[in-house]
């Protein structure tokens, strides 16, 4: 199972940009696998965590589609920072606020799952 966050400030959204198994860097949602005895609320906030620095409150379930569980999430502490040293963010290219306009950088089910949050 994956559980991932979207975080929405004004007119941005939190991204993180990573490698993928094909090869490729995308930008996705902060998120990941789920641990042994976690459930997926709490692996989207240790993933958000680990991935941005933030520490996130989960605030509903936007949308639950083979085994990948996606969050609505706000900021309640930390700053923005990769922690680069953890063995999980080695894919991790970088963290950082996108703006909502900039369509190039979200594929077709990024882009209806963030208007699913700001159309809520």
């Amino acid at each position: 199972m994956i559980a991932q966050g979207i975080i929405i400030d004004g007119d941005k959204v939190l991204m993180v940009r990573q490698h993928v198994s094909r090869g490729d860097v995308v930008w996705n949602f902060p998120g990941g696998h789920v641990e042994v005895g976690e459930t997926t609320e709490e692996a989207c906030v240790r993933e958000v965590r680990e991935e941005t620095g933030y520490d996130v409150l989960v605030t509903g379930l936007i949308s639950e589609a083979a085994g990948k569980y996606t969050y609505r999430a706000k900021i309640v502490g930390g700053s923005l920072f990769v922690d680069t040293t953890l063995i999980d963010n080695e894919d991790i290219v970088e963290a950082r606020w996108i703006r909502l306009d900039d369509y190039d950088k979200f594929d077709d089910v990024t882009r209806l799952l963030i208007d699913k949050v700001v159309c809520a």
